[in-house]
């Protein structure tokens, strides 16, 4: 299957880098995107759904960056230091070779961080090389003005929400309201740039090399240190790690929130307007975060984690309902959407949005994705609360009464709520996970009321839900459209992997929707979504698939899939939301579910394998 999306736009090729040339950096409250190039284009301050402090990425002119790298012509390569998310871009020139390292120290966790730090270290390691540098931050998305005093090697950038301080060993000179500065290093030698957020009329504090150096060690045992708790020793083991690390980088440590994505708006088609803002929290990653935190031994994550669904989703669940899709960081429920018409959007592809509409949408499957995570850290990580069995039981009595009804669906449609069957399937896991506790743990629960709709849903999902012409489960019931999210039944046990009717399902959701181990979600041709154009694959449907037919049997196909998608990978072993036709990276990147995916998959396919 192959649908026509647009390519590049080779006019602005020069002014963005590909979504995929970049890396990331941060600090456990917010991160920042370091292109091939040694520019960083995307960085939010204090926290990742704060405002942009440079922003390029998503208007070259107006979006602000933070431009280092050589004065001549190089090659640059880019790679993690072993193990860590420290980030090196090294530039290969005639006369010599140098390296930048990237990061920002992670303060203890104990308690919150009162300044966020970004250190950039240039070293000289063979000849000599001109650099140069240009800071030059666009507060609140570009949006708001700023004033640049500059002093000897440091520099302070202050807005009416945010002041910054620039302290550098190399020299400094202000240009307009930016800042520039030009050295040549010989071998051995290194710079330090060090990015500081500060409160009021605090005075800068400066970064010598030496405490560079210092906090560069530090933040590589850090990273060691916590990375070295993975119980995963595979096949894919390096992969696996790298999708742990970034995991972890996407954590917010204060409340133990995960953000879907750390940029907002980077398109799902280049031109289109299938544009979002992901630096917030779903529900439905719950249960996958849950799964691979305590899959791979980081039980402190997955603890930290269930404790935000316990504060900001669960607390207070009543029959009320329905539960909110998504939350803030910090667990605030309101999220609204607007557009930032200023900025022209990643190569052109506005509008540039912040916030997300779609918190007002119904979408019943991420009750089943919420209880499920219970019922894992239930079962894997610590038995729940008396408080918290109360509000499961409340969410099940709660579906017993609305499950059989049409909503938005898994992909967030804006074209009206359906009968979708991938929500009945996810009713389902709801009300059968809760039985599995009540029963587990001898907890008071409607057992009868429970089992009545479980197996209403079931029945109704077998005989309207599937498709005698398709030979196949389908997208919506009574329909013949199929959906990449049915993928997922197996992996739910609601039917067996190699039951028959799921058999001619992987068959033909492999004829219709797979296009060399990528797979789309499903075809808008067909089935209308309220957006114009096309998309990508969608990364996460491609490990699932994976996963289908690893349980399936189906061993060999499966491995080939999995390492074809790995090849999709960033050149860091990192992932966008989807994949386009000539293997291009689209979508907010990194994406957090694509990376979930990737672990249960390899997790899953290792076990078949033996």
């Amino acid at each position: 299957m192959a649908f026509d999306t647009t390519g590049f736009e080779q006019a602005d090729s020069g002014r963005y880098l590909p979504i995929s040339e970049h890396g990331l950096i941060g600090d456990l409250r917010t991160t920042a995107l370091v292109g091939t190039n040694g520019t960083i284009d995307w960085y939010c301050c204090p926290r990742f759904d704060s405002p942009s402090v440079f922003g390029s990425i998503l208007d070259a002119d107006r979006g602000g960056s933070f431009e280092l790298a050589a004065e001549v012509p190089t090659r640059t390569r880019q790679f993690y230091f072993p193990d860590t998310n420290v980030l090196i871009t090294r530039f290969f020139a005639a006369d010599g070779v140098a390296e930048i390292q990237d990061f920002m120290p992670v303060v203890d966790e104990s308690r919150e961080a009162a300044r966020h730090r970004l250190i950039r270290r240039v070293i000289c390691v063979r000849g000599t090389l001109p650099f140069s540098a240009r800071i030059a931050p666009r507060f609140g998305y570009g949006a708001e003005a700023h004033t640049t005093h500059l002093e000897g090697h440091q520099a302070v950038f202050r807005s009416p929400s945010l002041t910054l301080a620039l302290t550098a060993t190399a020299p400094l000179e202000r240009d307009g309201l930016d800042v520039r500065s030009h050295f040549k290093l010989l071998e051995g030698e290194s710079n330090v740039f060090a990015l500081d957020q500060i409160d009021g009329d605090v005075t800068p504090r400066s970064c010598p090399r030496a405490e560079a150096q210092e906090q560069a060690e530090a933040t590589v045992r850090f990273w060691r240190h916590w990375l070295a708790g993975s119980r995963y020793h595979g096949r894919w083991r390096e992969m696996v790690n790298r999708s742990a690390l970034l995991l972890k980088l996407l954590t917010y440590a204060p409340t133990g929130a995960i953000v879907a994505a750390p940029t907002t708006s980077l398109p799902e088609q280049i031109g289109g307007e299938r544009n979002w803002d992901y630096r917030y929290v779903w529900v439905r990653d719950a249960a996958f975060c849950v799964y691979a935190m305590l899959r791979l031994g980081f039980t402190s994550e997955a603890e930290a984690f269930m404790g935000f669904c316990e504060r900001a989703i669960t607390s207070g669940v009543g029959a009320s309902g329905p539960l909110q899709i998504m939350y803030g960081i910090d667990g605030r429920s309101e999220l609204p959407e607007y557009e930032l018409s200023h900025l022209e959007g990643y190569l052109g592809s506005a509008p540039v949005r912040v916030g997300n509409a779609a918190t007002g949408q119904l979408q019943l499957d991420i009750y089943g994705a919420l209880i499920d995570s219970i019922y894992l850290y239930d079962k894997w990580g610590q038995p729940i609360s008396s408080d918290r069995w109360d509000e499961v039981g409340a969410m099940a009595d709660w579906l017993c009464e609305h499950w059989d009804q049409p909503d938005e669906g898994i992909w967030e449609t804006r074209a009206g709520r359906r009968d979708f069957v991938y929500s009945r399937l996810m009713c389902w896991v709801a009300l059968e996970r809760a039985m599995r506790m009540a029963n587990r743990r001898g907890l008071p629960a409607d057992l009868p009321r429970w089992r009545q709709s479980r197996d209403a849903i079931y029945r109704q999902i077998m005989r309207r839900g599937w498709s005698a012409r398709r030979d196949a489960f389908v997208q919506a019931l009574d329909d013949d459209v199929l959906d990449a999210s049915l993928l997922m039944m197996p992996m739910a046990k609601f039917v067996s992997p190699t039951d028959p009717k799921w058999l001619s399902t992987l068959d033909a959701l492999t004829t219709d929707l797979v296009s060399d181990s990528l797979v789309y979600r499903y075809d808008p041709a067909v089935s209308p979504d309220g957006l114009h154009g096309p998309e990508g694959t969608f990364s996460i449907c491609s490990f699932w698939y994976v996963e289908a037919l690893a349980r399936a049997g189906r061993l060999e196909e499966a491995r080939l899939a999995f390492e074809k998608m790995l090849t999709y990978a960033n050149h860091l072993g990192l992932f966008a939301e989807e994949i386009g036709p000539t293997g291009e990276q689209l979508g907010n990147f990194p994406q957090a579910f694509t990376h979930l995916s990737l672990i249960s998959a390899a997790f899953n396919l290792d076990r078949a394998l033996g």
